[in-house]
Protein backbone atom coordinates (compact mmCIF):
# COMPACT_ATOMS: atom_id res chain seq x y z
CA UNK A 1 0.00 0.00 0.00
CA UNK A 2 2.48 1.97 0.76
CA UNK A 3 4.55 1.83 -2.41
CA UNK A 4 1.13 2.36 -4.36
CA UNK A 5 0.65 5.38 -2.56
CA UNK A 6 4.35 7.17 -3.63
CA UNK A 7 3.38 5.78 -7.16
CA UNK A 8 0.21 7.88 -6.74
CA UNK A 9 1.81 10.96 -5.53
CA UNK A 10 4.60 10.86 -7.87
CA UNK A 11 2.16 10.47 -10.90
CA UNK A 12 0.44 13.56 -9.78
CA UNK A 13 3.80 15.99 -9.28
CA UNK A 14 3.76 14.76 -12.51
CA UNK A 15 0.43 14.89 -14.41
CA UNK A 16 -0.43 18.53 -11.94
CA UNK A 17 0.91 20.93 -14.51
CA UNK A 18 -0.19 19.28 -17.57
CA UNK A 19 -3.38 19.03 -16.21
CA UNK A 20 -3.23 22.79 -15.23
CA UNK A 21 -2.19 23.90 -18.53
CA UNK A 22 -3.50 26.82 -19.91
CA UNK A 23 -5.71 27.72 -22.71
CA UNK A 24 -4.51 29.67 -25.55
CA UNK A 25 -4.05 33.58 -24.81
CA UNK A 26 -7.19 35.81 -25.90
CA UNK A 27 -6.46 38.22 -28.86
CA UNK A 28 -7.66 41.92 -29.04
CA UNK A 29 -9.06 44.07 -26.10
CA UNK A 30 -7.77 42.69 -22.41
CA UNK A 31 -5.70 40.65 -24.18
CA UNK A 32 -2.85 42.10 -21.87
CA UNK A 33 -4.99 41.27 -18.39
CA UNK A 34 -3.24 37.50 -17.70
CA UNK A 35 -3.07 35.76 -14.62
CA UNK A 36 -6.78 36.14 -13.64
CA UNK A 37 -6.15 33.75 -10.54
CA UNK A 38 -3.07 33.73 -8.51
CA UNK A 39 -2.23 30.29 -9.11
CA UNK A 40 -3.42 30.44 -12.82
CA UNK A 41 -0.28 28.70 -15.42
CA UNK A 42 0.22 31.15 -17.58
CA UNK A 43 2.31 29.29 -20.13
CA UNK A 44 5.36 32.00 -20.44
CA UNK A 45 6.93 30.96 -17.32
CA UNK A 46 9.03 28.49 -17.43
CA UNK A 47 11.88 28.75 -20.22
CA UNK A 48 14.97 27.13 -21.64
CA UNK A 49 17.58 29.23 -19.93
CA UNK A 50 15.36 29.00 -16.76
CA UNK A 51 15.71 24.79 -16.87
CA UNK A 52 18.53 24.71 -17.73
CA UNK A 53 19.76 27.36 -14.43
CA UNK A 54 17.63 25.45 -12.32
CA UNK A 55 19.02 21.64 -13.10
CA UNK A 56 22.74 23.09 -12.64
CA UNK A 57 21.78 24.64 -9.68
CA UNK A 58 20.33 21.91 -8.19
CA UNK A 59 23.31 19.46 -9.32
CA UNK A 60 25.65 22.17 -7.29
CA UNK A 61 23.47 22.11 -4.23
CA UNK A 62 23.12 17.90 -3.82
CA UNK A 63 26.94 17.92 -4.26
CA UNK A 64 27.45 20.36 -1.52
CA UNK A 65 25.64 18.34 1.44
CA UNK A 66 28.03 17.01 3.82
CA UNK A 67 27.98 13.50 5.32
CA UNK A 68 24.86 14.02 8.06
CA UNK A 69 22.45 15.36 5.24
CA UNK A 70 23.45 19.02 6.57
CA UNK A 71 23.91 22.21 4.41
CA UNK A 72 25.29 25.54 5.32
CA UNK A 73 28.26 24.05 7.04
CA UNK A 74 30.10 27.52 8.49
CA UNK A 75 27.93 29.26 6.46
CA UNK A 76 26.56 32.65 7.95
CA UNK A 77 24.09 33.28 10.87
CA UNK A 78 25.17 30.45 12.83
CA UNK A 79 26.08 28.00 10.79
CA UNK A 80 29.16 25.20 12.34
CA UNK A 81 30.78 22.17 12.38
CA UNK A 82 27.40 20.48 12.69
CA UNK A 83 25.52 22.30 9.63
CA UNK A 84 22.75 25.06 9.72
CA UNK A 85 18.92 23.67 10.07
CA UNK A 86 17.61 26.34 8.41
CA UNK A 87 19.71 26.41 5.15
CA UNK A 88 19.44 22.69 5.15
CA UNK A 89 15.33 22.95 5.43
CA UNK A 90 15.85 25.70 2.21
CA UNK A 91 17.76 23.42 0.48
CA UNK A 92 15.66 20.23 0.96
CA UNK A 93 12.44 22.60 -0.12
CA UNK A 94 14.52 23.48 -2.94
CA UNK A 95 14.58 20.10 -4.35
CA UNK A 96 11.05 19.31 -3.44
CA UNK A 97 10.29 22.45 -5.32
CA UNK A 98 11.92 20.52 -8.56
CA UNK A 99 9.42 17.34 -7.65
CA UNK A 100 11.63 15.35 -5.63
CA UNK A 101 10.28 13.66 -2.24
CA UNK A 102 12.08 11.76 0.21
CA UNK A 103 13.68 8.87 -1.36
CA UNK A 104 11.69 9.78 -4.76
CA UNK A 105 12.90 11.25 -7.64
CA UNK A 106 16.62 12.40 -8.76
CA UNK A 107 16.95 14.23 -5.95
CA UNK A 108 14.80 12.13 -3.10
CA UNK A 109 17.95 11.00 -1.87
CA UNK A 110 19.33 14.17 -0.84
CA UNK A 111 15.74 15.05 0.75
CA UNK A 112 15.60 11.67 3.02
CA UNK A 113 19.01 12.50 3.94
CA UNK A 114 18.20 16.81 4.65
CA UNK A 115 14.97 15.06 6.21
CA UNK A 116 17.04 12.77 9.09
CA UNK A 117 19.40 15.63 9.94
CA UNK A 118 16.36 17.89 10.45
CA UNK A 119 14.70 15.35 12.47
CA UNK A 120 17.59 14.47 14.67
CA UNK A 121 17.67 18.18 15.40
CA UNK A 122 14.08 18.15 16.78
CA UNK A 123 14.39 18.25 20.12
CA UNK A 124 11.37 17.05 23.02
CA UNK A 125 10.48 20.57 23.96
CA UNK A 126 9.68 20.75 20.10
CA UNK A 127 12.36 23.00 19.09
CA UNK A 128 14.43 22.58 16.16
CA UNK A 129 17.87 23.24 16.85
CA UNK A 130 21.44 21.36 16.90
CA UNK A 131 22.61 20.88 20.37
CA UNK A 132 25.12 23.59 20.28
CA UNK A 133 21.62 25.66 19.64
CA UNK A 134 20.20 27.67 16.88
CA UNK A 135 17.21 30.28 16.55
CA UNK A 136 13.17 31.14 15.48
CA UNK A 137 14.57 31.74 12.14
CA UNK A 138 15.87 27.89 11.16
CA UNK A 139 12.66 26.38 13.30
CA UNK A 140 10.43 28.26 11.16
CA UNK A 141 12.04 27.27 7.80
CA UNK A 142 12.53 23.61 9.56
CA UNK A 143 8.54 23.44 10.45
CA UNK A 144 7.42 24.64 7.13
CA UNK A 145 10.23 21.41 5.27
CA UNK A 146 8.33 19.37 7.85
CA UNK A 147 5.03 20.66 7.01
CA UNK A 148 5.57 20.03 3.27
CA UNK A 149 7.02 16.41 3.70
CA UNK A 150 4.17 15.50 6.10
CA UNK A 151 1.77 16.80 3.67
CA UNK A 152 2.99 15.06 0.22
CA UNK A 153 3.94 11.82 2.57
CA UNK A 154 1.73 11.05 5.37
CA UNK A 155 4.75 9.92 7.35
CA UNK A 156 3.76 9.22 11.23
CA UNK A 157 7.19 10.00 12.37
CA UNK A 158 7.52 13.31 11.03
CA UNK A 159 3.58 14.33 11.96
CA UNK A 160 4.91 13.91 15.52
CA UNK A 161 8.05 16.23 15.29
CA UNK A 162 5.98 18.45 13.27
CA UNK A 163 3.26 18.77 16.31
CA UNK A 164 5.63 19.25 18.38
CA UNK A 165 7.27 22.12 16.38
CA UNK A 166 3.75 23.73 15.92
CA UNK A 167 3.07 23.50 19.91
CA UNK A 168 6.40 25.11 20.58
CA UNK A 169 5.38 28.06 17.89
CA UNK A 170 2.40 28.57 19.89
CA UNK A 171 4.00 28.54 23.34
CA UNK A 172 6.22 30.95 22.20
CA UNK A 173 4.44 34.01 20.44
CA UNK A 174 4.62 37.10 22.19
CA UNK A 175 1.99 39.91 23.59
CA UNK A 176 2.14 41.30 20.35
CA UNK A 177 1.32 38.34 18.41
CA UNK A 178 4.89 37.93 16.74
CA UNK A 179 8.10 36.22 17.50
CA UNK A 180 11.93 36.65 18.04
CA UNK A 181 15.53 35.08 17.93
CA UNK A 182 15.02 32.83 20.76
CA UNK A 183 12.51 30.22 21.62
CA UNK A 184 11.03 32.84 24.06
CA UNK A 185 7.74 35.03 23.99
CA UNK A 186 9.37 38.25 24.90
CA UNK A 187 9.82 41.18 22.15
CA UNK A 188 8.93 40.23 18.52
CA UNK A 189 10.48 41.24 14.32
CA UNK A 190 8.90 40.70 11.56
CA UNK A 191 11.01 38.94 9.47
CA UNK A 192 10.84 36.16 12.28
CA UNK A 193 7.45 36.16 12.84
CA UNK A 194 7.01 35.55 9.11
CA UNK A 195 8.98 32.10 8.59
CA UNK A 196 6.69 30.97 11.98
CA UNK A 197 3.49 32.12 10.15
CA UNK A 198 4.87 30.04 7.01
CA UNK A 199 5.63 26.98 8.97
CA UNK A 200 2.35 27.00 10.43
CA UNK A 201 0.44 27.32 7.29
CA UNK A 202 2.46 24.26 5.50
CA UNK A 203 1.09 22.23 9.27
CA UNK A 204 -2.30 23.17 9.16
CA UNK A 205 -2.21 22.67 5.26
CA UNK A 206 -1.34 18.92 6.24
CA UNK A 207 -3.85 18.60 8.94
CA UNK A 208 -2.31 19.75 12.09
CA UNK A 209 -4.46 21.55 14.45
CA UNK A 210 -3.10 24.89 14.56
CA UNK A 211 -5.18 27.61 17.30
CA UNK A 212 -6.89 30.21 15.70
CA UNK A 213 -5.79 32.62 18.12
CA UNK A 214 -2.31 32.48 17.38
CA UNK A 215 -3.07 33.53 13.85
CA UNK A 216 -5.37 35.92 14.54
CA UNK A 217 -2.80 37.71 17.07
CA UNK A 218 0.00 37.53 14.10
CA UNK A 219 -1.98 39.37 11.34
CA UNK A 220 -2.60 41.91 14.62
CA UNK A 221 1.11 42.16 14.92
CA UNK A 222 2.37 42.27 11.15
CA UNK A 223 -0.71 45.00 10.30
CA UNK A 224 1.08 47.06 13.50
CA UNK A 225 4.42 47.10 11.69
CA UNK A 226 3.01 49.10 8.77
CA UNK A 227 4.02 52.34 8.11
CA UNK A 228 2.33 55.15 6.30
CA UNK A 229 3.61 54.92 3.29
CA UNK A 230 2.27 51.53 3.16
CA UNK A 231 5.64 49.39 3.44
CA UNK A 232 6.63 47.44 7.17
CA UNK A 233 8.92 48.32 9.16
CA UNK A 234 10.49 45.81 11.41
CA UNK A 235 8.94 46.27 14.88
CA UNK A 236 6.10 47.24 15.79
CA UNK A 237 7.44 50.42 17.19
CA UNK A 238 8.36 51.72 13.25
CA UNK A 239 11.60 53.27 13.69
CA UNK A 240 13.26 51.54 11.21
CA UNK A 241 10.69 52.65 9.20
CA UNK A 242 9.72 50.94 5.60
CA UNK A 243 11.86 48.35 3.76
CA UNK A 244 12.03 46.32 0.64
CA UNK A 245 12.56 42.88 2.30
CA UNK A 246 10.46 43.42 5.43
CA UNK A 247 7.50 44.63 3.26
CA UNK A 248 7.56 41.46 1.69
CA UNK A 249 8.08 39.63 4.32
CA UNK A 250 4.82 41.73 5.45
CA UNK A 251 2.75 41.08 3.17
CA UNK A 252 3.54 37.33 2.95
CA UNK A 253 2.31 36.89 6.53
CA UNK A 254 -0.85 38.39 5.75
CA UNK A 255 -1.56 36.15 2.49
CA UNK A 256 -0.36 33.09 4.76
CA UNK A 257 -2.09 33.73 7.46
CA UNK A 258 -5.45 34.22 4.97
CA UNK A 259 -5.73 37.60 4.54
CA UNK A 260 -6.02 38.54 1.20
CA UNK A 261 -8.26 41.55 0.72
CA UNK A 262 -8.26 44.97 2.43
CA UNK A 263 -6.03 48.27 2.99
CA UNK A 264 -3.03 46.93 4.13
CA UNK A 265 -3.07 44.53 1.29
CA UNK A 266 -3.67 47.21 -1.10
CA UNK A 267 -0.85 49.57 0.35
CA UNK A 268 1.74 46.88 0.94
CA UNK A 269 1.34 45.86 -2.91
CA UNK A 270 1.64 48.96 -4.10
CA UNK A 271 4.84 49.58 -2.02
CA UNK A 272 6.28 46.54 -3.21
CA UNK A 273 6.04 47.60 -6.83
CA UNK A 274 8.47 50.55 -6.77
CA UNK A 275 11.22 47.38 -6.04
CA UNK A 276 10.50 45.48 -9.46
CA UNK A 277 13.52 43.72 -10.32
CA UNK A 278 15.30 45.73 -13.13
CA UNK A 279 13.03 48.41 -13.13
CA UNK A 280 15.16 51.25 -11.83
CA UNK A 281 13.69 50.24 -8.16
CA UNK A 282 16.19 49.35 -5.27
CA UNK A 283 15.49 45.67 -4.71
CA UNK A 284 18.99 44.43 -2.60
CA UNK A 285 16.72 43.41 -0.18
CA UNK A 286 18.29 45.90 1.96
CA UNK A 287 21.22 43.60 2.25
CA UNK A 288 18.82 40.55 2.63
CA UNK A 289 18.63 40.09 -1.51
CA UNK A 290 17.34 36.22 -1.51
CA UNK A 291 15.36 36.58 1.78
CA UNK A 292 13.25 39.20 0.55
CA UNK A 293 12.80 38.38 -2.78
CA UNK A 294 11.74 34.64 -1.53
CA UNK A 295 9.34 36.63 0.31
CA UNK A 296 8.08 39.20 -2.54
CA UNK A 297 7.71 36.49 -5.00
CA UNK A 298 5.39 34.66 -3.17
CA UNK A 299 3.47 37.67 -2.30
CA UNK A 300 3.53 38.47 -5.63
CA UNK A 301 2.73 34.78 -6.95
CA UNK A 302 -0.50 34.93 -4.04
CA UNK A 303 -1.49 38.20 -5.40
CA UNK A 304 -1.80 37.13 -8.93
CA UNK A 305 -2.81 38.94 -12.22
CA UNK A 306 -0.25 41.41 -13.35
CA UNK A 307 1.59 41.52 -9.89
CA UNK A 308 2.64 37.93 -10.85
CA UNK A 309 3.18 38.41 -14.91
CA UNK A 310 5.27 41.94 -13.45
CA UNK A 311 7.44 40.50 -10.99
CA UNK A 312 8.84 37.10 -11.82
CA UNK A 313 9.62 37.29 -15.15
CA UNK A 314 11.89 40.26 -14.10
CA UNK A 315 13.55 38.31 -11.17
CA UNK A 316 14.10 35.27 -13.51
CA UNK A 317 16.03 37.37 -15.62
CA UNK A 318 17.74 38.61 -12.76
CA UNK A 319 18.66 35.71 -10.88
CA UNK A 320 19.53 34.36 -14.28
CA UNK A 321 22.56 37.11 -14.64
CA UNK A 322 23.40 36.07 -11.13
CA UNK A 323 24.32 32.64 -11.64
CA UNK A 324 27.88 31.59 -11.51
CA UNK A 325 27.61 30.25 -14.90
CA UNK A 326 30.71 27.92 -13.90
CA UNK A 327 29.72 25.59 -11.21
CA UNK A 328 25.60 26.90 -10.97
CA UNK A 329 25.67 28.05 -7.58
CA UNK A 330 24.75 31.59 -6.41
CA UNK A 331 26.12 33.52 -3.88
CA UNK A 332 24.90 36.02 -1.19
CA UNK A 333 24.01 37.06 2.27
CA UNK A 334 24.33 33.95 4.45
CA UNK A 335 26.89 31.67 2.14
CA UNK A 336 26.43 30.24 -1.29
CA UNK A 337 24.23 26.95 0.10
CA UNK A 338 21.65 29.58 1.14
CA UNK A 339 21.86 32.05 -1.69
CA UNK A 340 21.74 29.14 -4.00
CA UNK A 341 18.36 27.52 -2.09
CA UNK A 342 16.79 30.31 -1.98
CA UNK A 343 17.67 31.47 -6.00
CA UNK A 344 16.15 27.73 -6.59
CA UNK A 345 12.80 28.61 -5.02
CA UNK A 346 11.85 31.65 -6.66
CA UNK A 347 12.82 30.00 -9.92
CA UNK A 348 10.79 26.52 -9.47
CA UNK A 349 7.70 28.52 -7.92
CA UNK A 350 5.85 28.36 -11.31
CA UNK A 351 6.13 24.33 -10.73
CA UNK A 352 3.49 24.42 -8.18
CA UNK A 353 4.50 21.37 -6.60
CA UNK A 354 4.90 23.00 -2.82
CA UNK A 355 1.39 22.58 -0.91
CA UNK A 356 2.62 25.84 0.83
CA UNK A 357 2.43 27.31 -2.57
CA UNK A 358 -1.10 26.34 -3.26
CA UNK A 359 -2.78 29.61 -2.43
CA UNK A 360 -5.04 29.14 0.20
CA UNK A 361 -4.90 30.81 3.56
CA UNK A 362 -4.46 29.58 6.77
CA UNK A 363 -8.56 29.68 7.55
CA UNK A 364 -9.33 28.12 4.63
Amino acid sequence: MKTLRWMCLLLLVVLLPLAAAPAPAPQGAGASKVGLRPNAVRGDEINLEQRAAVEKGLAWLAARQSNNGSFGMGAAYGGGQGGHVGITALAGISFMAAGNLPGRGKYGVNVERALKFIMACSQESGFIAPPAGGEMYSHGFATLFLGEVYGMTGDDEVKEKLRKAVRLIERTQNREGGWRYQPAPVDADISITICQVMGLRAARDAGIKVQKETIDNAIKYVRSCQCADGGFSYTANQQMGSGFARTAAGMATLYYAGMFQGKEVERGLAYLKQFVPGKGGRSDGDGHYYYGHYYACQAMFLAGGEYWATWYPAIRQQLLARQNKGSGHWSGEAGEDYATAMALIVLQMPNRYLPVFHGKGMGQ
